[in-house]
């Protein structure tokens, strides 16, 4: 599993269920970097697409524990048991781990490696990734040189994880109700 995100200088990812910055030419990288991929993410996260509706040529998968949850158009997994079950057929870098906040953090150390979009930039935030620089299994690989759009400068790093851990058994990982 590949975990892509963008973040600011504090890791910051999203505030009321909204991204913190419009980054049109990093959007085109996440769009051509996830196109045919398996998607995880949370409900938020889906619900935060715009009108709520799953990306096109993906499998989007999403975590929700919520009963009354359902929706024709995507996959639910119910618990991280299930969602193991789910992404078997699958290999490793064909699946993408999209968040949010919750969903980051209960699984980025089973991740191989992310893509980090790191914004030279600070805004007030609600949603957090891990911060990677400070995790002693992972490791900065790469960045691109700084780019700009929107009026943001930036740069995309690559994260490898020297000790990947398996799905967690656990729910209660995955804090409150998703």
């Amino acid at each position: 599993m590949i975990a892509i995100v963008a973040v600011d200088r504090n890791y910051a990812i999203g505030r009321r269920n909204s991204m913190l910055y419009h980054l049109p030419e990093d959007l085109k990288h996440f769009a051509r970097t996830t196109r045919d991929k398996v998607l995880v993410m949370g409900r938020a996260t889906l619900e935060s697409f715009p009108g709520g509706k799953p990306l096109p040529k993906r499998v989007n998968i999403v975590l929700s524990r919520n009963p009354d949850f359902k929706r024709d158009d995507i996959v639910i997994a119910r618990d991280f048991a299930q969602l193991k079950d789910l992404l078997m057929p699958y290999q490793d870098e064909d699946v993408m781990l999209l968040g949010g906040d919750s969903v980051y953090h209960a699984l980025i150390d089973c991740c191989k490696s992310a893509i980090v979009t790191k914004v030279d930039a600070e805004a007030p935030a609600d949603k957090y990734f891990p911060n990677l620089d400070e995790k002693p299994n992972w490791e900065l690989v790469s960045c691109t040189e700084n780019m700009e759009t929107g009026g943001y400068t930036y740069r995309i790093c690559e994260y490898r994880n020297k000790r990947i851990l398996p799905l967690p058994e656990n729910e209660s990982l995955f804090g409150g109700q998703t």
